[in-house]
């Protein structure tokens, strides 16, 4: 049984989740993928990816030290058998068995730093079959757990909303200290250093000002020194979940077309959400984003980036494509970010039960109203100085 002795996750004085939660979501995870690796007529998998360490563990471990990698310093062997293995050099094991694995029933595997025998040792722990890896390795066979962590569980969800508010009001604190002249990087620098005094890992920088908002869909910080209009649009990550959101700030008046085009956006976004349900397709969304465009009297503006789609262990782990076959689930995450020339609606919301349920409220910001088929879709307005 895998454990966390005498644990629960408690973070800024909350419980997010019970030690017997915590376990409960564990054993269930072991369980799911050791049936997983049966079905397939695998003999094991290794975990290497960090979102797939991240689900697997329960937001446990961290193995990350280079931030950009998509892995970290070991790796996971989870067999058939029901038998959990890490492999990490010699020099890591130290940490990793005080801080990210001594209370999980994971045996350890090591090598010296230089000599790394992962894949070997893990063909011979997983005994006669065939082995299977969330990286591509020769002679392994790739797969994508996808599938099996895209619906939440509820301890996942209390995690979620915990990352989900307070990533907003990291946002909200460093959208009231931008001024202009400010440089793109100081807007970035507001919001990463309120994010890294809450111990959550800024994953995503898309800061610009003024025409590059206008001029770019993915606006990575420059420099450029902000005149009148600013747009803080960052993702974050902390136990492996990703939180997308973005939110704007104008100097004076709002000129009355940008705020037109952020009412349509807002429409854009309200009836992609209200589309967003158990069973319908990723082809299917994106119909209804190039239909709600058009409504607005922006045919085709659906053509010039992505719509957003689904969210949890990957800020996006699948978009909404005119031919995609991914189904929305239950207790599913998504993050859709509709832009029109220079505005934008992006959140990140869960949906349980036929209800949609946001993760990065921020009402003491502006708020646009959008209404489709009866329901009320806030999504956030432009915060005027």
């Amino acid at each position: 049984m895998t454990k966390r002795i005498g644990k629960a996750l408690v973070i800024s004085g909350a419980t997010l989740a019970t030690e017997t939660a915590w376990n409960a979501e564990l054993e269930t995870k072991h369980e799911k993928l050791v049936e997983w690796l049966r079905a397939q007529k695998l003999s094991g998998v290794l975990l290497r990816r960090n979102e797939n360490v991240a689900w697997f563990t329960g937001g446990a471990v961290e193995l990350r030290v280079l931030t950009p990698s998509e892995t970290g310093v070991a790796s996971l062997l989870v067999t058939a058998e029901g038998k959990r293995y890490y492999f990490t050099a010699e020099n890591e094991a130290p940490r990793l068995h005080d801080e990210e694995f001594s209370a999980l029933d994971f045996e350890p595997v090591l090598f010296p730093w230089y000599g790394d025998d992962t894949v070997a040792t893990a063909q011979k722990l997983s005994g006669a079959g065939q082995l299977a890896s969330d990286t591509s390795v020769a002679g392994l066979s790739q797969v994508n757990l996808y599938p099996l962590r895209q619906s939440l569980s509820e301890t996942e969800t209390a995690r979620y909303r915990w990352l989900g508010m307070q990533t907003a009001d990291a946002v909200v604190e460093g959208l009231h200290e931008v001024e202009p002249g400010m440089s793109e990087f100081d807007l970035e620098a507001l919001t990463a250093e309120n994010l890294l005094r809450r111990g959550i890992l800024p994953s995503v920088a898309l800061y610009a000002v003024d025409e590059r908002i206008y001029n770019y869909k993915h606006a990575v910080p420059r420099g450029k020194r902000l005149q009148k209009y600013g747009m803080l649009n960052l993702c974050s990550r902390k136990w492996g979940l990703a939180i997308s959101i973005t939110r704007f700030i104008h100097f004076g008046n709002l000129p009355g077309e940008l705020g037109a085009r952020f009412e349509a956006s807002a429409q854009v976004n309200a009836a992609l959400l209200d589309a967003t349900r158990e069973g319908v397709t990723s082809a299917q969304l994106f119909g209804i984003a190039k239909d709600a465009y058009a409504a607005q009297g922006f045919a085709g503006d659906e053509l010039l980036h992505h719509q957003g789609g689904s969210t949890g262990y990957g800020e996006r782990e699948w978009v909404a494509t005119p031919n995609g076959t991914q189904t929305v689930v239950n207790h599913q995450a998504f993050a859709w970010n509709p832009s029109i020339r220079g505005a934008k609606a992006e959140d990140t919301v869960i949906l349980s039960n036929g209800r949609i349920e946001w993760l990065t409220a921020t009402p003491e910001l502006p708020v646009i109203e959008a209404v489709v088929n009866g329901t009320k879709y806030p999504a956030a307005g432009v915060l005027i100085k």
